[in-house]
């Protein structure tokens, strides 16, 4: 029966490679709201599956993995920003690879900055529909919306973002301005995920923040989204990428699912994802 902790998250917290938490806050979503309730859906769903995966070769009830359950947040962004912060510095400086469930796209700067302090050539690579490169949105400097834009100002210039199919013209610009690594979903489509992959690798070496925005998946395979985007990537796109990246990354997150909108599926893609995530990588480490 699903219980209240991602399942086969049967470690304590010393001895886990991986540490899962989730982070139930989207006050800054602006279209659908109610991603605040998919870390534990995500988490019921993760009882649908085998805890062996025969992609890799691994039995996740022999992998170290502890839930550290939903992290304290407030009303406003901001807030929920600092209190969170702590947590991620935390799990970072223990060893730990943090695997955040969002919530919304905003709340993965305090565990990219959590990383990047840890390690100094940090990479990031986000999948997603949308730039997220505007300064501020509705007022809002730490939206959403933003959330790229704090990452390659604040945090590091070794990034890339995959799946992009929306932005504002001064998005474009900026990323057109300062030769950002942006590959749409129609140049996926086009070129092919590896081909995609392997540019990507040719320019980010050192570790890796993965960060995926369930949007960046076409809403045929995943519904349940905050901003939804037509002429997406499919799931095994994202597996691929995940399969590739995964010995390299320090710091795994997956947000944006919206479960009012779902029949189930979106949330069972993401608890799946991120059993895919979790096997990569402890086979790179096996």
């Amino acid at each position: 029966m699903p219980g209240p902790f991602f399942a086969d998250a049967n470690s304590g917290y010393e001895n886990a490679q991986y540490v899962i938490c989730g982070v139930p806050f989207d006050g800054t979503s602006c279209f659908r709201k109610g991603s605040r309730f998919a870390p534990d859906v995500m988490r019921a769903n993760s009882y649908n599956f085998e805890t062996y995966n025969h992609l890799y070769g691994i039995d996740l009830d022999d992998v170290n993995i502890h839930d550290a359950g939903d992290l304290d947040v407030a009303q406003d962004i901001n807030s929920t920003l600092d209190m969170i912060s702590s947590h991620a510095g935390k799990f970072v400086n223990d060893g730990k690879i943090p695997i955040m469930l969002g919530g919304e796209h905003s709340l993965t700067l305090p565990f990219a900055r959590a990383c990047k302090k840890k390690y100094k050539d940090l990479g990031f690579v986000v999948l997603d529909a949308h730039m997220d490169m505007r300064q501020e949105y509705e007022g809002e400097i730490n939206s959403h919306a933003c959330i790229s834009r704090h990452v390659y100002e604040d945090i590091t210039q070794k990034y890339a973002s995959i799946g992009i199919r929306s932005g504002t013209r001064e998005e474009y610009e900026y990323v057109g301005e300062k030769h950002i690594k942006v590959f749409s979903a129609d140049d996926v489509f086009s070129m092919g995920i590896e081909k995609v992959i392997g540019d990507i690798r040719e320019n980010i070496r050192g570790p890796i923040y993965l960060s995926i925005d369930m949007d960046a998946i076409d809403p045929a395979y995943a519904p349940a989204l905050g901003t939804p985007e037509p002429y997406g990537l499919t799931p095994r796109d994202i597996r691929t990428v995940i399969s590739c990246l995964a010995p390299k990354v320090v710091g795994f997150d997956l947000v944006e699912i919206a479960p009012a909108y779902d029949s189930g599926g979106t949330a069972l893609l993401g608890a799946r994802l991120i059993r895919d995530f979790i096997a990569a990588s402890a086979r790179a480490k096996s």
